[in-house]
């Protein structure tokens, strides 16, 4: 490694500090020596006077510590002082980050660079104390006023200027080895290569989605001319990242982020050979204005990039293009647009195979056979917001994480895909048994346990498994939503009830909007934003909010025919691509949704469904009838299924009863209370719980109404406080003799007998 030299600046600096050493009587050099050395150097003064800080408090608590509490050498003893442990420390970090900056000479300002890196330091703890907010502002402002103090007459005027524009900007030909390597992108690095070669307009611009490897491409270009692997006119060159998060920080006067900025374009332009890097090159218009009459970043820029002799190579989004970067037309026709396309699934695959070896030796676990297509394959299905192959290298990055810190239970470190499946469920909030294609034990039992759940309806169960399981067999389109499903039926049939077992059964959300909310033609606008210049644009799209967040769910639309008739417009753009577009031009992704509507549209049919000849057909077939003259056509035509829902009988209602009893005796056990309710009651219960009309929902009432309250008030105050067992019967009901009740009594329910016995 070549020797590197010191400004005079930063010799003056250290002799004061083994001076300061010397005097206080010391035995080690420290980091308290250097900075009481640094306060009182001019420059410095002048920074603290720029912030609007006084610097003596700062000296006199510094003076008193070295005075106080460091030990001194007694007079008697002649020593020679040494450098402490983390003045070491500190000399390390600054000649590190010169060599980082490709500067000539360290100066003071990787020395303070220094100081403020170290840990358990008290002068670096006194220092940022100090400052507080103001930590980040002083280093800019040491670099900004050290460049205005450094004097030609002293040194040469090329390593003049080389510390401080190369201290604002980072070489990326020399961070090569720190970045995993390009793999792929074969076309676009061949165009970025070829434009960069021009004699006019040699600025490649990078506009792809976030995530797919932008970054990478540039870090590709730097390794290429590292391995002089680029035609002759490349060859030596050096790619110069520009922040400009760093350029405007601590730029509080006038004048000081234009002469950053000028001073690194001179010197990367005397230097020759330079290429200039800018990330988020979006943020150029309108940085470092002032006024409306000032110029920014982009317009100091322009004369550099009319001349050619530094290349720049920026990098955006295409929202971020279109919304800013566009605005400046003299920008845009300097430029050479390259578009980042998002790999596919085969070219991610190969791109992670590839980095691979990188990431086992780093968590030290091994990749079971599978799992980076498995990894790649699910990121892509269901990570909707994120783009490859960036989601799909978290993903096995977090896994061999996991699989590093939790070794399996035979010890070994092996990442296989039950643990991405698992890491997955987390991020996409789905049950990790529904993101498994190979593991039909869930799908095939899906059936059974939706049935378990719902009772009498078996045929429109069927179909809705039926429609799941043809999606999960890869049978469907894959452009579109995993179910389109329309119920219809009277009310309490046990619509919205199939929809909230099949989600808690699948594993995953039930997101339920009410289509009552939505009558007007205005409030359809909700959904997905109003537009702008209305109220409620900055709030975004409520449905479409509600996919971004859980891409993976049963989306419940009720009474679907409530809603305004525009709502039909926009579900017939998700049941055919399983996309919607919301106010701001973001994207929502149903194709890992279950879209269930239901309707009770001609319900005023319903009872005329037996009557006349036609008395063989049903409440919900009557129905459907007024169902194909509500809906248009195009849109019955783009549904899975149109599932009609059986009428309520007495035996449904039965099991139903049942069911809710078995609800309420489950929260009764969590107070060590059991209950037994005998036939008479079951009776009464249904007779008043069950209607034809109304179908099963009065049960829940007449629980609530007629049962409750009896278990209620002996669980507060009587003799269930401490548990026990109940039984409910009739009034006029006689408690050990078992015959019927008297004629002419009050029906009414009532506590037979209670046994005090606490239960365990």
């Amino acid at each position: 490694m070549p020797k590197i030299e010191n400004t005079i600046e930063a010799n003056d600096v250290f002799d004061s500090t083994v001076k300061l050493c010397q005097v206080f009587r010391h035995q080690f050099i420290m980091p308290e020596h250097l900075l009481y050395a640094i306060l009182g150097t001019e420059p410095i003064h002048q920074v603290f006077i720029g912030l609007l800080l006084d610097l003596k408090p700062l000296q006199q608590r510094l003076d008193a510590y070295l005075r106080n509490e460091v030990e001194q050498v007694p007079q008697d003893v002649t020593y020679s002082p040494e450098p402490s442990v983390q003045m070491n420390q500190l000399l390390q970090v600054a000649y590190q980050q010169v060599q980082l900056s490709s500067a000539r000479k360290l100066d003071v300002p990787h020395l303070v660079y220094g100081l403020m890196q170290l840990d358990d330091c008290q002068a670096t703890y006194m220092l940022k104390s100090y400052l507080g907010d103001d930590a980040d502002d002083f280093m800019s402002s040491v670099i900004s006023e050290y460049d205005l103090e450094l004097a030609p007459e002293e040194e040469d005027e090329e390593s003049h200027e080389s510390v401080p524009w190369r201290m604002l900007v980072t070489c990326l030909n020399d961070q090569v080895s720190q970045h995993n390597p390009l793999i792929g992108r074969e076309a676009e690095l061949e165009r970025t290569i070829q434009v960069l070669c021009r004699r006019d307009k040699n600025n490649p611009l990078h506009v792809g989605e976030s995530g797919v490897g932008k970054t990478a491409l540039v870090y590709g270009l730097a390794s290429r001319i590292v391995e002089g692997r680029v035609p002759e006119r490349l060859s030596g060159c050096h790619i110069y990242q520009l922040d400009l998060g760093t350029l405007i920080a601590g730029t509080q006067f006038r004048g000081d982020f234009e002469k950053r900025l000028q001073s690194i374009m001179d010197g990367i332009r005397k230097e020759g050979n330079g290429i200039v890097y800018i990330d988020e090159i979006h943020n150029l218009v309108g940085a470092g204005r002032t006024g409306d009459g000032s110029m920014d970043a982009s317009n100091m820029l322009k004369p550099y990039l009319e001349g050619g002799e530094v290349r720049f190579i920026g990098s955006t989004t295409y929202e971020e293009y279109n919304r800013y970067f566009s605005r400046s037309k003299g920008i845009v026709r300097r430029f050479q647009q390259i578009d980042i396309a998002e790999p596919s699934v085969a070219e991610t695959i190969r791109i992670i195979e590839g980095l691979l070896p990188r990431y086992e030796e780093f968590h030290h676990v091994h990749y079971a056979d599978g799992v980076i297509a498995y990894a790649v394959e699910a990121s892509a299905r269901f990570m909707s917001d994120r783009f490859l192959p960036d989601k799909a290298i978290d993903l096995i990055d977090e896994a061999g994480v996991y699989r590093e810190i939790h070794p399996d239970e035979s010890g070994t470190r092996v990442v296989g895909k039950e643990l991405v499946a698992e890491i997955l469920s987390k991020v996409c909030k789905v049950d990790a048994l529904a993101m498994r294609d190979d593991d039909t034990a869930s799908l095939e039992t899906l059936s059974g346990r939706v049935l378990s759940g719902i009772y009498g309806q078996d045929e429109a169960v069927r179909q809705v498994v039926e429609a799941v399981q043809m999606s999960k067999a890869g049978l469907l389109d894959d452009d579109k939503p995993l179910a389109s499903l329309l119920f219809v039926g009277p009310t309490g049939v046990g619509k919205t009830e199939v929809a909230r077992v099949l989600a808690r059964e699948m594993g995953i959300q039930l997101v339920r909007f009410d289509m009552s909310e939505y009558t007007e033609k205005h409030t359809v606008a909700k959904l997905i934003g109003s537009p702008a210049g209305y109220v409620g644009y900055e709030d975004g799209g409520l449905l479409t909010d509600a996919i971004r967040k859980t891409p993976n769910c049963v989306l419940l639309l009720d009474e679907i025919e409530k809603a305004h008739s525009d709502i039909y417009n926009i579900l017939l753009q998700v049941m055919d691509y399983a996309r919607l577009t919301d106010n701001k031009g973001r994207k929502a992704d149903f194709r890992n949704v279950v879209l269930i509507m239901t309707s009770n549209a001609g319900a005023q049919y319903a009872s005329q469904a037996s009557i006349g000849f036609s008395g063989r057909v049903s409440a919900g077939e009557a129905m459907l009838r007024q169902v194909k003259k509500t809906f248009k056509p195009e849109f019955i035509n783009r549904l899975s299924a149109t599932v009609v829902f059986n009428d309520m009988d007495r035996r449904m209602a039965g099991m139903i009863l049942d069911k809710k009893l078995r609800e309420l005796e489950s929260k009764l056990h969590a107070r060590r209370v059991t209950m037994t309710l005998d036939e008479a009651a079951r009776e009464w219960l249904l007779e008043r719980g069950f209607t034809r009309e109304y179908g099963a929902r009065e049960i829940d009432r007449v629980i609530s109404r007629e049962l409750k309250p009896l278990l209620m008030r002996e669980i507060l105050f009587g003799r269930l406080k401490d548990g026990g067992h109940v039984t409910i019967g009739m009034s006029g009901q006689p408690v050990a003799t078992g015959q019927p009740r008297q004629s002419g009594a009050t029906e009414a329910l009532r506590i037979v007998s209670i046994s005090e016995k606490e239960l365990l």
